[in-house]
């Protein structure tokens, strides 16, 4: 079914354009904003009415960008004696799509863990689309992160509808070479089905997920704020706790009890943790083996000696090393990316980084001196394969 609702929505915008666009926003929200693209008096505003205290928060994204700065690949070249260079150059991908999901509350963090990194790459244009409020305005948090990250284009746009008009392309919003940002259930199966059509979408970002790795110096209260933490997220989140006992087991889930009774979401919080389990291991090498089976987003090691039980975990988004390390920190100020691989895709996808708005392209060149010192290698391995017009391109040099 659900298939079926994202497929056809999908189907609709490619084929009818921005027609199709404001009518499937019409349908699915129930009302289409006057104008798509927040304007420049939407940023003005947005800059007046963010208060001072937040946009200083948003500022120390300046962390963010002296972390993701290093990361920045450099430029590989290797020239041998006979006269062959290879070399292999980085280039920002030309124009990027960034999906802001929306949330209980406006998500500006994501703005800031894709517009950072993608500004670093220097990419030429930079997309955004979120949901807007029934009023039809984006979040002044929002715009004003944009802001910060120099991204001036931002679509009111949400959805499946949303990760359409930026795969396919319409007057209002062109098509991007590549796809951004985690989202729902619908936005996770939308990128989904455009990736299969040849859309470069990033990463398989779907629900939250957090996972404590924990032995007997960890702290019960600290494990239980984590959890909620995560499982706050979302209903359709999920948070798991590998514990060395039942007796521990108990009082995670008592102090969870206790700490739920102050937080506002707490119907979300009671889905997510309908989804969520406790597994209790007596033995630490069970807890490491499950922990890369499950591959989680997000993984704290709640342990004595967090730094060697890292080097032996072999799949997971970010590692949090230790009691005082909680996943809110990576989440805004550390410097780390929070946009991670979620649903076991940590075995063979990494989260958002600079190198993630870049693609290399490799050169090589030849002396006349250099081909022939390599044809009969390259006319050998070309006959083999029955290639002979590959051959004849290096005969006909000679």
């Amino acid at each position: 079914m659900l298939e079926w609702r994202v497929s056809t929505i999908l189907e609709r915008i490619k084929k009818g354009g921005d027609t199709a666009l404001k009518e499937v926003i019409n349908e699915v929200e129930s009302f289409l904003p006057t104008e798509l693209k927040v304007s420049e008096t939407e940023f003005e505003t947005a800059r007046r009415k963010v208060p001072e205290d937040l946009k200083e928060a948003i500022n120390a994204a300046g962390r963010l960008d002296a972390f993701h700065r290093l990361e920045v690949p450099g430029e590989v070249e290797w020239t041998d004696q006979i006269g062959v260079t290879c070399r292999r150059r980085f280039l920002p991908v030309r124009r990027v799509g960034l999906y802001i999901p929306e949330g209980a509350a406006p998500l500006f963090s994501f703005v800031l863990m894709l517009g950072v990194p993608s500004m670093i790459a220097g990419c030429p244009e930079r997309v955004i689309c979120t949901p807007p409020s029934s009023h039809g305005t984006v979040d002044p948090s929002i715009l004003y992160a944009a802001s910060v990250c120099g991204i001036k284009d931002v679509f009111k746009i949400g959805g499946a509808q949303a990760i359409a008009a930026m795969a396919y392309g319409t007057n209002i919003i062109s098509k991007v070479d590549k796809i951004f940002g985690p989202g729902n259930s619908i936005v996770a199966k939308a990128n989904g089905i455009v990736s299969k059509e040849g859309v470069a979408v990033d990463l398989p970002a779907g629900p939250s997920e957090l996972m404590v790795l924990s032995d007997e110096s960890a702290n019960v209260t600290f494990m239980a704020a984590d959890l909620l933490s995560r499982a706050e997220n979302g209903p359709d989140s999920q948070v798991v706790l590998l514990c060395e006992s039942v007796t521990t087991a108990r009082r995670v889930i008592q102090e969870m009890e206790t700490l739920k009774g102050k937080l506002p979401r707490k119907d979300i919080v009671e889905a997510a943790l309908a989804e969520s389990r406790i597994i209790v291991f007596g033995n630490i090498e069970d807890r490491i083996a499950f922990a890369n089976l499950y591959a989680p987003g997000r993984l704290i090691l709640a342990v004595e000696n967090p730094e060697e039980v890292a080097l032996r975990i072999e799949a997971a988004g970010s590692v949090f090393l230790g009691h005082y390390s909680p996943d809110s920190a990576g989440d805004y100020v550390c410097g780390t990316n929070q946009i991670l691989p979620s649903g076991g895709q940590a075995t063979a996808w990494s989260g958002v980084g600079v190198e993630s708005f870049m693609r290399a392209v490799t050169y090589q060149s030849l002396t006349k001196e250099g081909l022939a010192s390599l044809s009969g290698t390259i006319i050998t391995m070309a006959e083999a394969e029955m290639s002979q017009a590959r051959a004849e391109t290096v005969k006909i040099r000679l």
